[in-house]
């Protein structure tokens, strides 16, 4: 585990230097709030690991991994309003913490420091510009057109959670200089790792301990946001088996990277693995 976290230790560094830097105080206050309150730091580690993974320096990679992480949390602060949830990370949400109108102002801070780690490199800016026209299609299509069956769910599922994986493995590959079949292999896989992260999350909410997870639960039911269990009449063991497939689908786009087998590679294969069986 030292190798992973010497990788969460370099994002969660980097970050710091971000949010501590932001003008005026009160802003970087409200974003540290956010950003340094925990989290899994999922996003960032795919982004340096598809890095290592494609034979890059993952130091090439730190500043593409924060903006990831950005953007996550930026897209967390705005779901919280939504939901009027008042815990994140086992700590008040930002709009409870600081009022809407702060919270909303620290989102859109996270978005602007965000962009500029990612404005050095053209294709990069790309790559989390498609991911954003797609979180926001995924977020729109939860409040107004609401996904009735398994097939509309799992495209809610890749734009709302599946993108901006797919943007943080890729921008990895941008920082290693890996070729354009490299780049989108490892987005395919992210993606599936992160459709398989979105279940498993609508399965912690409906069967998990609010303080085994850090959040309040039942979440999805109370403020009728779509989840796998409410459109469809699977139970919580077979909406487990649909994020094993999407893991297995994400395994085996990894195996088409063209890549060599190394450390990164492997962590990549275990995170894949992990995602359906983590309890928070």
């Amino acid at each position: 585990m030292e190798y992973l976290e010497r990788r969460v230790a370099m994002a969660n560094e980097r970050l710091s230097e971000v949010t501590g830097a932001v003008d005026p105080p009160q802003l970087s206050e409200e974003i540290e709030h956010v950003v340094l309150a925990g989290g899994k730091r999922v996003r960032p580690t795919v982004t340096l690991l598809a890095c290592e993974a494609a034979g890059g320096d993952p130091d090439d990679a730190v500043d593409f991994a924060v903006g990831v992480e950005l953007v996550h949390n930026a897209s967390l602060v705005i779901d919280d309003i939504i939901d009027r949830s008042d815990v994140r990370r086992g700590t008040p949400s930002a709009w409870a913490e600081f009022g809407y109108g702060p919270a909303i102002v620290g989102s859109d801070g996270m978005l602007g420091e965000a962009f500029a780690l990612f404005s050095s490199d053209e294709q990069a800016m790309q790559v989390v510009a498609e991911a954003m026209v797609e979180l926001g299609e995924g977020e729109g299509t939860e409040l107004v057109a609401k996904p009735t069956n398994e097939e509309e769910y799992m495209t809610l599922a890749r734009r709302k959670t599946g993108a901006l994986f797919r943007a943080a493995a890729e921008l990895g590959a941008v920082a290693a200089g890996a070729d354009g079949f490299t780049i989108e292999a490892f987005g395919d896989y992210a993606e599936r790792v992160g459709v398989s992260f979105q279940i498993r999350d609508d399965v912690l909410d409906a069967t998990a301990d609010a303080d085994d997870l850090g959040k309040p639960t039942g979440v999805d039911e109370a403020v009728d946001r779509p989840s796998l269990l409410q459109v469809t009449d699977l139970t919580p063991e077979e909406a487990d088996q649909r994020a094993h497939d999407q893991a297995d689908a994400a395994l085996e786009a990894l195996e088409t990277a063209g890549i060599g087998e190394s450390d990164a590679r492997g962590y990549l294969r275990d995170l894949a693995e992990f995602v359906v069986v983590r309890e928070r």
